[in-house]
């Protein structure tokens, strides 16, 4: 009976701790440039959280306390190559941490492109994303939410989408009768698809603009091309070795908000490959601690604004609780290797985290 008591303890608390599966709510009244066809949406799971084929967009709302506070807001966009969502180590995880920071966050499940669900299909992700920021702005003062630090951030694919909100923010895709700044007030960009030229990524661009390439297009996504100096400040993220998403895209991007004054910040890891999410196992360097100083330094959040006693306390605790609950929940099995070496994965993840928690000067 006790150890059901702790089990069931260790559940309530996970469910308060982490959101990852909770329901999306709905990101329109009434879907612009949508087509009325069958949901295909599909969700696999294989230790990282894929939303497929999303035709009806949503949202989930991580609120860093429940208090009169106004904070600022993070919009988060999963990486995907336009094809799936990473919704988890893309999304939820990052929007806890956010939180352990004193930042409220947004995970967006922007739709996928699509002939069959939208009429242009390359806007539909665009529109979505100025959908969560006009959201976060019309509902700043019942969520919490600073108005005037309402910032964007996206991973690989969702780098594209950040970047184009970034960038294209007066070229309004949706409705807007009360005539609210589209401007995210700044932009983190973590191996970001920038470009759809050369060095751009093939997938991305053939996701969301093809089959048939138009140059207008190619220019038009081509964000590096569209920066000016009003573009929002910005913090990225790259890998010297990123083979799927090359890191020029990062540094053509910096170069051009550095010609142009904007305050920016790149960090270039020498390995890491792509899709890391936030820990580059190849580096000490945990890169979100990076960002947390240049959020600080450009004055969007400040040294008293944590949450917590430490940075890195809740999304530590996120993961030892969650390594005890899937102990708990799936017992293994004599003969069921898939499960167990996914327990294992599972359980050296947590209890890194748990060892680095107790040293953080290691990190």
């Amino acid at each position: 009976m006790k150890l059901k008591y702790i089990y069931s303890s260790l559940f309530i608390i996970l469910l308060h701790m982490s959101n990852a599966t909770a329901q999306y709510l709905p990101l329109y009244k009434n879907i612009p440039n949508y087509m009325d066809a069958i949901n295909e949406e599909v969700i696999t799971h294989d230790g990282i959280l894929r939303i497929g084929k999303v035709s009806i967009p949503g949202y989930q709302y991580f609120r860093a306390g429940n208090d009169a506070i106004k904070r600022p807001c993070v919009i988060i966009c999963p990486g995907g190559g336009y094809g799936i969502l990473a919704a988890t180590h893309e999304g939820t995880d990052v929007a806890s941490f956010f939180n352990s920071i004193g930042v409220n966050a947004i995970v967006l499940k922007y739709r996928i492109p699509s002939s069959r669900h939208q009429v242009n299909k390359s806007i539909a992700p665009l529109q979505d994303a100025q959908q969560a920021i006009y959201l976060a702005r019309t509902k700043a003062d019942e969520w919490g939410i600073d108005a005037n630090k309402i910032g964007i951030m996206g991973f690989s694919a969702g780098g594209h989408l950040a970047s184009t909100a970034a960038t294209h923010y007066e070229d309004v895709k949706v409705t807007n009768p009360g005539n609210t700044s589209y401007r995210p007030d700044f932009q983190i960009l973590i191996y970001p698809v920038i470009s759809f030229s050369s060095y751009g990524h093939k997938g991305s661009r053939d996701n969301l603009i093809g089959p048939v390439i138009n140059e207008d297009q190619v220019h038009y996504f081509s964000n590096e091309e569209h920066i000016n100096k009003n573009a929002p400040p910005a913090f990225l993220v790259h890998a010297k070795d990123d083979a799927s998403v090359p890191v020029a895209n990062s540094m053509n991007y910096f170069k051009k908000l550095q010609e142009n004054q904007v305050p920016s910040e790149l960090y270039l890891f020498e390995k890491g490959g792509h899709g890391f999410g936030m820990k580059n196992n190849t580096s000490e360097v945990f890169w979100p601690q990076l960002m947390q100083q240049w959020l600080i330094k450009n004055n969007i959040i400040n040294k008293q604004q944590k949450k917590y006693a430490s940075l890195f306390d809740a999304y530590f605790l996120k993961n030892v609780f969650s390594l005890l609950f899937y102990f708990a929940a799936f017992p293994s099995k004599k003969g069921d290797h898939q499960k167990g070496n996914h327990r294992n994965d599972i359980a050296h993840l947590n209890i890194t985290c748990l060892v680095r928690y107790q040293s953080k000067d290691s990190w």
